[in-house]
């Protein structure tokens, strides 16, 4: 029998948003594989899912340090807000491999009592820059000098203590290769997200009418992209395009009412979103930030027609050859223009549906988990 401590840096039910979703659907996905998942979950305002419960052995939950009992002067807030003597207690009752999920959840690194367990940490994204790119979109004094200070600490603790670990399991090739070349960690791999069992392929050929932006709108950064497309790419440009996305703000609505060719639809349904992104000619998403892998870029992936993406969204996916690259508002004119005037093809659904189903292959992946963590 297999049994494993994975350690989550939230409680990973419902998985309601990006963060999670690779975490919750690690856990059936492992179990229908033969291990005994430990779960030992942060939590800080999602509250105990007895949901988990069916997935796994045991279920263990700890309180975040939220707040100044949180703070630490030589690590990141979001390690030492997870520091917990309870949970590290718990590890050194057995053997067992240990998966910790991000750099939030591997405090224990910097324990020597862990010295000789076998610890494998998954990262979502290189969290430095994350923080960097945080820091550099937000306009709040207070924001901006706690994200700057976190990429700092997040870039030390990175490069020295993540070199603990025995293996690094990466989202992207390209989040594998930079802590490859840039830490020397050799022993970093990248391993596919874990989608949902319920996410079938359901793109088909056809002709849309629109071009969507479909993103979380109160997120700033996604705020940023969406007034960057309207006033750069569709300011007097003959093509509809639609946004839509969860809690838009004044000011972007009063960006949108000025253009007769854009249209805002604001907290779609998951149904209404996935028939947007279904009917949508094109799937326009472009990033400012090239951290991780989007979710949204695989939605659209699995259920629309045509995706234009920049270097931002796509860099270190595999999926380069299932998108069209534009880097600048002309490129992206240029190749609008080009797609609407051709339908997407059954060749390219084939195409796309034996990468995407090869890649985001659960079943498979958790074996290679298995193979790797034991």
């Amino acid at each position: 029998m297999k049994h494993l401590h994975i350690i989550c840096f939230t409680v990973p039910y419902p998985p309601d948003y990006g963060g999670v979703i690779d975490l919750f659907w690690k856990l059936p996905a492992l179990q229908k594989a033969g291990v005994q998942i430990h779960l030992h979950c942060f939590e800080y305002g999602r509250g105990e899912q007895k949901e988990l419960n069916q997935y796994c052995a045991s279920v263990h939950y700890y309180k975040r340090n939220t707040g100044l009992t949180g703070i630490s002067i030589s690590l990141p807030y979001i390690v030492a807000s997870r520091k917990n003597e309870t949970l590290l207690n718990n590890l050194l009752k057995d053997d067992y491999p240990i998966l910790m999920e991000g750099v939030h959840s591997s405090y224990l690194l910097n324990d020597d009592r862990f010295i000789h367990r076998k610890k494998i940490v998954r990262l979502h994204n290189v969290e430095h820059k994350y923080y960097y790119h945080l820091f550099q979109t937000t306009t709040l004094l207070a924001k901006k000098v706690y994200y700057y200070a976190e990429s700092l600490l997040l870039k030390k603790y990175e490069q020295k203590i993540l070199g603990k670990a025995d293996e690094l399991w990466t989202v992207t090739n390209k989040d594998k290769d930079f802590f490859i070349n840039q830490y020397n960690h050799q022993q970093t791999t990248f391993l596919p997200l874990f989608l949902p069992n319920d996410w079938q392929f359901s793109a088909v050929e056809g002709k849309g009418d629109y071009v969507l932006y479909q993103a979380d709108l109160s997120v700033d950064t996604n705020e940023k992209v969406a007034i960057w497309i309207v006033e750069n790419v569709f300011r007097q440009f003959n093509i509809s395009l639609i946004i839509a996305g969860k809690n838009p703000s004044t000011y972007l609505q009063k960006c949108i009412s000025g253009s007769n060719n854009v249209q805002l639809i604001a907290n779609p349904s998951e149904e209404k979103m996935k028939q947007l992104i279904k009917d949508a000619h094109i799937n326009l998403l472009p990033s400012f930030s090239n951290t991780g892998i989007k979710l949204k870029l695989l939605n659209a992936l699995y259920n629309g027609k045509f995706c234009v993406v920049n270097n931002n969204t796509i860099e270190g996916t595999g999926l380069d050859n299932l998108c069209y690259i534009a880097n600048d508002a002309v490129t992206m004119q240029q190749t609008i223009t080009k797609l609407f005037q051709q339908p997407f093809e059954s060749s390219e659904v084939v195409k796309r549906k034996q990468i995407l189903e090869t890649m985001f292959n659960n079943n498979h992946n958790a074996m290679q988990v298995v193979e790797w963590a034991f």
